[in-house]
């Protein structure tokens, strides 16, 4: 059963301001409105809760995690429902993305248990050297305290209340207070409550985690500018990221924002590898451009063709593949709104419509494709930009001096995709050093949308994709983001943390 309340420290609380949760199916439910007032009762409670959570040994945290994890699972039939509803996305990717959530939970609990993460490192005392004698050194990862993490619009659990900022942040001994998005709050409350459970049986402290309905621009604005706050993770717009980012940046103590912020995902397509499978990658790509109505941050929405018979083939196919999909709900109506904005612009910038289908009403949108050639759309920033929804933008142009060209004035990027054959590789080693510059994910022969939870993945990338390039917001290696290194000179043993005796 859904509360509508903020749940704050083991407490759920509730405000007299509310707002609606726009459902597809019309059963809209009432939610708290947050307050500054909740952010500062919730940060307080963290900063408590991080004296023993932030000291704790990793086997709490893991099996911490693993109950989460648990929990999130006894729910899952609530969870898809609810999520559904508010969402418009179909039953089969929330079950998926509940997966998703539940499994990176899970990793990041072998991880911890692992120990690597700690980097931990040991430079033997030298009382004899000459003419100084060297001291004890030993130096591992720490906590860095409480973190601030902004669920997104378009994983309502994947990248929302426990998802991988959540994960990585509590694995790493950091408290978490969440702002849930106002596109999916009963899914969020649902997600917190099996938190809240896992807190009790697992009896960490309850400031470990705190979770602030939206609905109050004011409520981001207070979280980020708290002092106790450490750092913060967020996945959103440009606009949003950026504003937040700036206030973390002006802060009396300026601290880290980990922003995934947008992406066109550009992918090259070399010529040898077109004439041999044309009618598969403009089928794949359409798939990918539409998968989730666009809705993806890996959205390939940038098409680079060399002109020529095939490209007109691969245009004339994508275009066909595309008029098959039907309309698709987006996240919320400002959402489709703002996709329509988007391919109003396109209309407006010049570049030539191959596919224009009929603005879509209420939440719905239907794909839409564009071409260009290469050297209007490098004098033309309003094609540079991402269009979140199913728009596709196809750029041509006139040789391979002119893609690497084009690669040297993409912006940062979250993937750049390779699309080659064997006789493709002395182009594809010249576009590479490029790419590997402007993307955190550089790709082969695949379409980007789908992130793999593990180990090796790099979900970040130069600005604007992200506004920390040396950070991912998926896999293993988003946890160092809520950590950084102490060095312990001369510290006697019986008191040093105990992950780093022996």
């Amino acid at each position: 059963m859904l509360s509508g309340k903020h749940l704050i420290a083991g407490q759920w609380v509730a405000a007299s301001n509310t707002f609606h949760s726009a459902t597809v199916n019309n059963t809209d439910a009432e939610f708290s409105v947050g307050r500054v007032e909740d952010v500062n009762a919730a940060v307080e409670a963290a900063e408590a809760a991080f004296d023993v959570f932030g000291y704790s040994s990793r086997a709490t945290r893991a099996g911490f995690l693993n109950q989460i994890a648990d929990e999130i699972d006894a729910l899952g039939d609530e969870i898809t429902a609810v999520g559904c509803a508010e969402t418009g996305l179909p039953e089969a990717r929330l079950i998926g993305e509940r997966g998703r959530t539940t499994g990176q939970l899970r990793l990041f609990a072998q991880h911890i248990l692992a120990g690597d993460y700690l980097d931990r490192r040991y430079d033997e005392a030298l009382p004899d050297r000459t003419p100084l004698p060297r001291p004890d050194l030993r130096m591992m990862q720490r906590p860095i305290g409480p973190v601030a993490v902004f669920g997104a619009s378009n994983f309502p659990l994947a990248f929302s209340t426990a998802g991988g900022d959540t994960a990585a942040a509590l694995a790493a001994g950091c408290p978490v207070v969440v702002k849930g998005h106002s596109a999916h709050p009963g899914t969020g409350e649902l997600v917190a409550q099996a938190i809240d459970k896992a807190i009790k049986i697992c009896g960490v402290p309850a400031g470990v985690f705190s979770l602030i309905q939206g609905g109050d621009r004011k409520v981001g604005s207070a979280l980020v500018q708290h002092p106790l706050i450490k750092a913060v993770g967020f996945t959103g717009s440009l606009g949003g990221g950026r504003a937040l980012f700036d206030l973390c940046a002006a802060r009396p103590e300026p601290i880290p924002f980990f922003g995934e912020l947008g992406s066109v995902n550009p992918m090259f397509v070399l010529p040898n590898k077109l004439d041999q499978d044309t009618e598969a990658l403009a089928s794949g790509w359409a798939q990918s451009l539409t998968m989730g109505a666009g809705q993806f941050c890996t959205n390939p929405g940038i098409a680079i063709v060399l002109e020529g018979e095939g490209c007109e083939t691969f245009i004339e196919k994508a275009s066909a593949a595309l008029t098959q999909v039907q309309e698709q709900a987006m996240l919320t109506h400002g959402i489709a709104d703002a996709y329509r904005e988007g391919v109003a612009v396109f209309d407006q910038s010049g570049a030539q419509s191959v596919l224009r289908t009929k603005d879509a009403q209420g939440r719905q949108a239907l794909p839409n494709l564009y071409r260009v050639a290469a050297r209007e759309w490098l004098d033309k920033p309003s094609l540079h930009h991402e269009v979140f929804g199913p728009l596709g933008l196809v750029v041509v142009a006139e040789s391979i001096e002119q893609m690497m060209a084009l690669a040297r004035q993409l912006e940062g990027q979250l993937t750049c995709t390779l699309h080659l054959s064997e006789a493709d590789y002395d182009s594809a080693r010249g576009l590479l050093p490029i790419l590997e510059r402007k993307a955190g994910r550089v790709l082969a022969n695949a379409f980007p949308t789908g992130v793999e939870v593990c180990d090796t993945m790099v979900h970040g990338g130069p600005y604007p994709a992200s506004t920390n390039f040396g950070a991912t917001s998926v896999g293993t290696l988003s946890i160092r983001r809520f950590l950084r290194p102490v060095c312990y000179q001369n510290i006697p043993a019986q008191i040093l943390p105990a992950d780093l005796v022996g």
